[in-house]
């Protein structure tokens, strides 16, 4: 490949093959670098808001993924203590027609498995399994990569615990949150239809968060469980003992309809929930990071995967800038970097807030103690708590923050007054200001 129209992506996860079919749509060459020697994506469900899908269907991506997704009607948040919904947050058509696109749940692999075929079927992309990027230089010409010859920028899409940016910025590392994600699935059928959950639901309950949803078409349900823990395993993920999560949340008093749930699921994994700083790392010269390597957030936005794929969107847009003389790579990686601090900050500040609202005690490392429910500040999306993806509040007539005074009254115990009513009803969030938060969430910058 000639370097003069050639991008290298290390990292073959979903930013990467992502920012690969953005940027060969913009007329450049790609090789795509993976370290490992096939391509199996671990974890389980993901939810993808309009942002993240519009970005997908843009690429020629809806019928590959359209056997596989689901669009949820709503989401339901459910309450740990009585055991039934407390507010019901509409999506469906309604909410993709304002947003502009659909929001979808899916199993991590069926995306992969799309942008991978996408990939394979590209003409100006070459994708090089079992390819380990150790080190790379820098020249007058661009990035040179030892054996893999040259190219015109690099772009180092390789996960939290990033070789590229440890060679960019060796001062910055992930630091672990405290907090563990439980992640398995069941298979549908094993749920009668009443227990099996239909749309997204949220329970929020003390010392615990549980998020299920179907996928797969239908034919399973993705369970994730969110609980602090220690963390001393080598790895970035390892198989969790179905026991000690069942023990956690029966010894936390939770309702039956959830434990049944813990019950179902099968294949139990636990992955570390770690982050960057807010704001990011990005770019050095002729090299950017992208995804989780240069911002890695806590889940509680549901935006990890969302702000990968903005990234590879608004990287290949910059990109192309160099593309007519008009400016060289440098400068269009630091706009590129300029366009994406703003927002990503914003984003990662709003996942820990409502972490905070989710009153998780820390068991290691920086954040909020049990009954911390934050300090008020920062964007409309933060202060709407919980729910920055999604649209106006269907409560039944009652305002939201009436309904969740009630459903928490006079909780004790298991820091409660920091949950996410605490913050809700310190914030007066009406339906107009999840409206202001959906909108800023879902707008591409």
């Amino acid at each position: 490949m000639a370097p003069s129209r050639t991008i290298a992506v290390a990292g073959a996860g979903i930013g990467g093959l992502t920012a690969a079919l953005a940027i060969a749509a913009r007329g450049f060459r790609v090789v795509v670098l993976e370290k490992a020697e096939r391509l199996q994506e671990v974890g389980a469900g993901l939810q993808l808001s309009p942002n993240a899908s519009r970005v997908l269907i843009g690429l020629g991506l809806q019928s590959r993924l359209a056997p596989d997704v689901i669009a949820p009607n709503a989401v339901s948040i459910m309450s740990a203590r009585s055991g039934g919904e407390v507010i019901r947050l509409p999506l469906g058509e309604a909410a993709a027609s304002r947003s502009g696109g659909p929001y979808w749940v899916m199993h991590r692999a069926h995306l992969q498995s799309a942008l991978l075929g996408a990939v394979t079927d590209h003409p100006a992309i070459e994708l090089r399994l079992g390819r380990s990027l150790d080190a790379f230089g820098v020249d007058t010409g661009g990035v040179v990569l030892g054996e893999y010859g040259p190219a015109l920028a690099l772009v180092g899409a390789d996960g939290v615990w990033s070789a590229v940016r440890q060679q960019l910025f060796p001062g910055i590392q992930a630091r672990f949150s405290g907090l563990i994600a439980w992640r398995a699935t069941i298979d549908a059928d094993r749920l009668t239809p009443e227990r099996a959950p239909h749309r997204v639901q949220l329970w929020m309950g003390p010392n615990a968060h549980l998020v299920s949803y179907p996928m797969a078409g239908g034919r399973q349900i993705n369970v994730v469980a969110i609980m602090p823990g220690p963390w001393n395993g080598p790895g970035w993920n390892e198989i969790g003992e179905a026991a000690e999560i069942k023990t956690h949340f029966a010894a936390m008093g939770w309702p039956d309809r959830p434990r049944m749930m813990l019950d179902a699921a099968e294949g139990w994994r636990r992955w570390p929930l770690c982050t960057l700083p807010d704001g990011g790392a990005w770019n050095q010269g002729p090299v950017a990071l992208l995804g989780d390597a240069a911002h890695a957030m806590l889940p509680f936005a549901a935006q990890g995967a969302g702000m990968a794929i903005e990234d590879a969107a608004v990287l290949a847009q910059c990109l192309s800038e160099t593309m007519a003389g008009s400016t060289d790579v440098a400068t269009a990686l630091q706009r590129y970097a300029a366009l994406r601090r703003d927002r990503v900050s914003r984003v990662q500040r709003t996942a820990r807030q409502s972490g905070r609202d989710l009153s998780f005690a820390r068991t290691d490392g920086p954040g909020p103690r049990s009954g911390d429910a934050g300090d008020g500040r920062g964007t409309a999306a933060s202060k709407a708590g919980l729910d920055l993806r999604l649209a106006d509040v269907s409560d039944g007539g009652r305002e939201p923050a009436q309904r969740l005074r009630a459903e928490w009254a006079g909780a004790a115990g298991g820091g409660a007054a920091g949950t996410v009513a605490t913050h809700l009803l310190r914030s007066q969030v009406s339906s107009a200001s999840f409206e202001e938060a959906r909108a800023e969430m879902y707008s591409l910058p």
